[in-house]
């Protein structure tokens, strides 16, 4: 039996340097890699490129890696929740590149699939197409938009096993499942870890070949990114 179950998050980072660039999966602070960011704030890596939907809250998820200027550029779709972000792509501290956010999911998608670029409609005539090849198809202008390139992926599970396989959650299944397999090493943290052949193969949303090392997750916070409450008479 294929087995890609480590110990801890320490072991599943191994190999992690400055200069990479990191897949983070999640949307908003939905199905992030919390115990992969808390250790990437730990090994104080520097200089790296994150692509992540979001940029996570001032305190909290990659928030805390822009508070101690770890992450030389941002490539991103969403960044509307931290003003740390906003303070240093302002000051020219940090390099952003927005993207569209189909087409962020698509660039890990074609990633990961083994594509090296694809042709999208979304940008066209704006500056996300500049400097890009641009072509017609039916009348209509296409951007020819590169598939993502990394070192390292984290994405967070509902549910895996040693062999890999993953269940997602709700919103989580939005980044997570796309970024699995789009770098040259997978890293997978769940919430709970089950024995090979428990999950039910027409459940399993990422197959174990797209997953390098898997690990059980921890101290899950599972912040809520904007808490709205029905005021009671």
């Amino acid at each position: 039996m294929i087995n890609k179950k480590v110990n801890n998050v320490q072991e599943a980072l191994e190999g992690v340097k400055s200069k990479m660039t990191f897949m983070l999966g999640g949307f908003g602070l939905c199905g992030i890699p919390e115990n992969a960011i808390s250790e990437l704030v730990k090994l104080d890596v520097r200089e790296v490129t994150c692509i992540s939907n979001n940029a996570g809250v001032d305190d909290f998820g990659l928030g805390l890696l822009l508070q101690n200027k770890q992450i030389k550029k941002m490539i991103s779709s969403y960044v509307g929740e931290n003003d740390e972000f906003e303070r240093q792509m302002l000051s020219g501290e940090l390099e952003v590149e927005l993207t569209p956010q189909g087409t962020l999911a698509e660039k890990c998608r074609a990633a990961q699939a083994g594509f090296p670029a694809f042709y999208t409609p979304a940008g066209y005539g704006t500056e996300v197409a500049e400097g890009k090849e641009t072509r017609e198809f039916d009348g209509k202008m296409f951007v020819l938009e590169p598939a993502f390139k990394a070192d390292f992926a984290f994405v967070k599970a509902w549910k895996g096993d040693a062999a890999g396989n993953l269940v997602f959650k709700g919103t989580s299944r939005n980044f997570n499942p796309n970024m699995c397999g789009a770098a040259t090493i997978t890293v997978a943290e769940v919430e709970e870890m089950v024995e090979v052949g428990e999950l039910d193969p027409n459940n399993v949303h990422i197959p174990g070949i797209f997953v390098q090392r898997i690990f059980q997750g921890k101290n899950y916070e599972k912040r809520i990114e904007q808490r709205t409450i029905r005021q009671r008479d």
